[in-house]
């Protein structure tokens, strides 16, 4: 993977964000590049995880580079052709159901349109708590739509929150490497 470039894209699901920060590490030396991309929430919000400003200098020291925070900047990424694999983590309930229904208005879902229309590939790693609820349809129409691969997930908390799916982290360099061929990552459900 070290001639690629991958956009980052990180949407709502503040918990994650340990996560998040530990698969820019374990890629930040696998691949060419990393260009974050930030939603408008995960750009301005701060919560008991993280403050924004604080989240935004451990992503830039990790990929040397300023996130994608605008509809401005992130319009231009489809055009320059820079962008070898998309990756989506954590994709939040929210972004599954605009991305589903073809709703462009974060940075994020502006990168993911532009990567789409280069017939490029977008890895998404699902965090919802409604992904057995009305999102399932969504994630439905993500699975069986060209260039859209779903790192592997799994019921995270069946008992406390039996709607809720988490993809595995750990599995999203392999997604990466298997989307850049065209094939989605099995088992798509893992078992627990």
């Amino acid at each position: 993977m070290k001639d690629t470039t991958i956009g980052f894209a990180i949407t709502g699901s503040f918990c994650t964000f340990s996560t998040v920060l530990d698969v820019l590490k374990s890629l930040k030396n696998e691949v060419k590049r990393i260009i974050p991309i930030f939603s408008f929430n995960v750009a301005s919000q701060d919560t008991r995880f993280y403050s924004a400003k604080n989240f935004r200098e451990e992503i830039v020291d990790i990929t040397g580079a300023e996130p994608v925070d605008t509809l401005q900047k992130a319009e231009p990424l489809g055009p320059s052709g820079l962008i070898d694999v998309m990756v989506v983590a954590p994709c939040t309930g929210n972004t599954l159901a605009k991305l589903a229904n073809a709703i462009t208005d974060t940075p994020v879902l502006m990168a993911v349109k532009s990567q789409l229309r280069n017939n490029k590939p977008v890895v998404i790693a699902i965090s919802t708590n409604d992904a057995l609820g009305l999102n399932l349809k969504n994630i439905g129409t993500l699975l069986l739509s060209k260039n859209i691969y779903i790192v592997p997930f799994k019921q995270d908390n069946p008992v406390d929150k039996p709607n809720s799916l988490a993809s595995d982290y750990t599995l999203i360099g392999k997604a990466i490497m298997e989307a850049k061929k065209g094939i989605q990552l099995q088992p798509v459900v893992i078992a627990k």
